[in-house]
């Protein structure tokens, strides 16, 4: 299965969610591949502390291979070459956890056939050769975006199941954002359908996650004052209204990843020790992790019985 990773704004979440979700997944025993398609800012590998690619690798990697420059992308094995305390100590019964880079010297680029092919060649490859691919990219309406509409659109992927999770943090300006990004000219649906997709079909394969929201009646805000509470009472209840004109509301969402202090501060892996041993996250945000990571396999939440 092929998920792609969408927003129309930078700073929603995005590639730190969709990191712990593949994260999330490869603990439940799939195989996964996150494949970084964040051209500008091919920096996944922060996410999972792989020292030697924070930025990227210094050649061989995705950019390289869509230029023809190489015939294979790079490839980091996550449980091998993290930093991270937990992550090294690879669980049992674990699935793969692959990383593809981009290159530190890489960016947006125009697409020619030559590497639209390319594209649903590896596209191919990983399904074939993972439980799930998922595929991170480039914020707005990129020419990432593009370049996998293009290639999913092609007729040898007809039969490749593909998912999209559209991310927006929970403020007026990023539901507006959302909804843009799927339902306005060349968003995700016209773009999709001018390239060959069934409208119907893409519709139905596009699920949204809210990042970031705080939870007014949760302790975090319990030293608000009185007014502060009505306030953000009144916000959210504005908000999920404006969600659901929009066509974001609830019976498309795919879950919620409560505001966390420590990802404000650091994007990274959520695990149990951050939770059980040095509590410095919240149960609540792995908890809506693991819900998100079981939903995205789960045909029941995108509209399949």
């Amino acid at each position: 299965m092929l998920v792609f990773a969408a927003s129309d704004k930078g700073g929603t979440g995005r590639s730190v969610t969709s990191a712990n979700l593949a994260y999330q997944r490869a603990l439940a025993g799939a195989d996964v591949a996150y494949v970084d398609f964040d051209f500008g800012s091919p920096t996944a590998a922060a996410v999972f502390d792989v020292p030697d690619a924070l930025r990227g690798v210094s050649r061989g990697g995705l950019h390289s291979y869509l230029a023809g420059d190489v015939g294979e992308s790079a490839r980091v094995d996550v449980w091998r070459r993290t930093e991270h305390p937990v992550l090294r100590r690879r669980p049992n019964g674990s699935g793969r956890l692959v990383l593809l880079p981009g290159d530190v010297s890489g960016g947006e680029f125009a697409i020619d056939g030559s590497a639209l092919t390319r594209c649903a060649d590896l596209l191919l490859s990983l399904d074939r050769e993972f439980d799930l691919v998922l595929v991170d990219l480039s914020a707005g309406r990129s020419y990432a975006m593009d370049m996998v509409l293009q290639a999913t659109a092609q007729h040898e992927m007809r039969h490749v199941r593909t998912r999209w999770m559209v991310f927006h943090r929970w403020t007026r300006q990023h539901v507006i954002a959302a909804s843009g990004l799927v339902f306005a000219a060349r968003g995700i649906l016209e773009g999709g359908a001018e390239m060959g997709h069934d409208k119907d079909a893409l519709r139905s394969a596009i699920r949204f996650v809210r990042a970031a929201v705080p939870d007014p009646d949760s302790s975090l805000w319990s030293r608000v004052t009185p007014a502060q509470s009505v306030w953000m009472q009144k916000a959210d209840e504005r908000l999920r209204r404006l969600a659901a004109e929009l066509g974001v509301g609830d019976s498309v969402l795919l879950g919620t990843v409560p505001l966390e202090l420590i990802l404000q501060w650091q994007e990274q892996l959520i695990t149990e020790e951050e939770v059980v041993a040095t509590q410095v996250a919240n149960k609540d945000t792995l908890d809506a992790l693991e819900e998100i990571a079981r939903r995205l396999a789960d045909d029941i939440h995108w509209g399949r019985p």
